[in-house]
């Protein structure tokens, strides 16, 4: 047991509001609390804002996804459009730096956000002394500050499988994957949803022999199938191996190489390869153990979240909770959107998210993006559904680029054809579904997309033939 010695312990201010935890949703939620006119303070553990987003997620991430398909283009496409280049090489080195150059400028930039606004920020570890003191540990001193109202917004961290410890060298999460000091020869990815897949475009267009494990028969779970299907076409020509349907059973380190062991669910057959490195890409838990929320009474489910009521508060009615530590999708904008609705709730103001319309993304190229239903929720819900579907290949602006994989696929309801959801594989998808996103918000219906001018050429073009195809009218195809 760690023993830990405190030089002095101090009373500090008292806030109208804090917040624990300085990701998307926290700082987000420090920012328009300020706004509101309130005395706020942000806690952050991490001593550089942004959280799991900004500092080893979402943001590095897609600074490594743009920089790996500039690579994977000028290596495999450039001399067939009349680009000739000489040999080509890898600064893996340079690449890596300017990521953390990326994360350095965002993170700061966010500090510069709080000194504008007036955000009090703190950093060190905190935890609940009673229902508005928080204990925060800073280096060798502690000190209590008081709020009226506390908002908790840490996070969450990613969780493995049973007997598979995460090192971070041979066997990682994706926080590891994201720091590799020199491209793996062999990769094993064990999960085939948005991180994993991710990760694997990186480092295989990179060089890397990816290779996906996941337990279910199909990937991406939760999205529409017809998208999945189409996705998995797509990953498996750019060479990206996958074993559907499989357990991961052990994964052992020997002689700095990792072993790893998995089933066949169908057939039971063992099998076992052996790689330079594993990432462990099979979801995320609430990150809330060191906030002593036992002895503060604050109720959590049998995963680990946070329960709120319908105005974010938990048990204890002046402290309240968002993003990935409550119910729903682990998103920095499912994030945002409560971090502003619950600072203009304690304001006495309408703050409220839509759940029916968060999008999601997954930035692999082409990319997919989605928002609402999906076809096998409105047959488990019994709703009557009409289907639009466009293939970008018939699509202007994509064929010129050469970019033709994917479609776009329209549900709307029969009767109504109100937009119930929108599902797309393809170029710029995470840009374009910002479109539906806004009409779905306003309950358009599919035939006020048909009637709205599209820019050509343009990739959105697509969604507009996507709407036109739900009254079987499609121009193009």
């Amino acid at each position: 047991t760690r023993k830990i010695v405190f030089k002095f312990v101090t009373m500090s201010d008292t806030f109208d509001v804090v917040i624990i935890g300085g990701g998307p949703g926290g700082y987000v939620c420090a920012i328009r609390s300020a706004q509101l006119g309130f005395k706020t303070a942000c806690i952050e553990s991490r001593y550089t804002l942004g959280g799991t987003c900004l500092n080893i997620g979402c943001i590095p991430s897609k600074s490594l996804l743009n920089l790996s398909e500039n690579f994977s283009k000028a290596k495999n496409n450039f001399f067939n459009v009349g680009i000739e280049t000489g040999e080509l090489t890898l600064n893996l080195s340079k690449m890596m730096k300017i990521k953390e150059k990326s994360v350095t400028v965002l993170t700061k930039g966010i500090e510069f956000l709080f000194k504008k606004n007036k955000v009090t920020y703190i950093k060190g570890q905190a935890s609940f002394k009673s229902n508005n003191e928080i204990i925060v540990q800073e280096k060798n001193s502690q000190k209590i500050y008081k709020a009226n109202h506390i908002i908790i917004s840490t996070g969450s961290e990613p969780t493995s499988l049973p007997g598979i410890k995460i090192d971070e060298k041979i066997i990682v999460s994706s926080t590891g994957a994201l720091s590799f000091d020199k491209v793996p020869k062999e990769l094993v990815i064990i999960g085939g949803g948005y991180i994993g897949l991710e990760m694997g475009s990186i480092w295989k267009r990179l060089g890397s022999n990816v290779t996906v494990i996941e337990f279910l028969d199909h990937i991406v779970p939760g999205m529409d199938k017809d998208i999945s299907i189409e996705f998995l076409k797509i990953l498996k020509k750019q060479e990206i191996n996958f074993k559907l349907n499989s357990k991961v059973t052990a994964v052992n380190v020997v002689e700095n190489k990792a072993v790893v062991d998995y089933t066949s669910n169908e057939t039971n057959i063992r099998k076992r390869i052996q790689v330079d490195k594993v990432l462990v890409a099979v979801g995320r838990k609430p990150n809330t153990e060191e906030l002593n929320l036992k002895k503060m009474s604050i109720k959590s489910d049998n995963q680990g979240r946070i329960q709120v009521d319908n105005k974010f508060q938990t048990s204890i009615k002046n402290i309240y909770a968002i993003g990935d530590v409550i119910k729903g999708p682990m998103l920095a904008h499912k994030a945002e959107e409560e971090g502003i609705a619950v600072a203009e709730i304690i304001a006495g103001q309408s703050g409220h998210v839509n759940y029916n319309i968060i999008p999601g993304v997954i930035y692999t190229s082409p990319e997919v993006a989605s928002v609402g239903k999906t076809e096998q929720q409105l047959i488990k819900e019994n709703i009557k559904y009409k289907i639009g579907k466009f293939p970008f290949m018939a699509n202007s602006r994509a064929k010129v680029i050469n970019e033709i994989e994917g479609f776009v696929k329209i549900l709307a309801e029969e009767k109504t054809d109100k937009l119930l959801g929108v599902h797309m594989v393809g170029p710029h998808a995470g840009d374009m579904i910002a479109e539906m996103v806004l009409a779905m918000e306003f309950g358009a219906s599919s035939e006020d997309i048909a009637r709205t001018c599209h820019a050509h050429p343009t990739y959105s073009e697509a969604i507009k033939e996507a709407a036109l195809a739900v009254d079987k009218r499609p121009i193009h195809y």
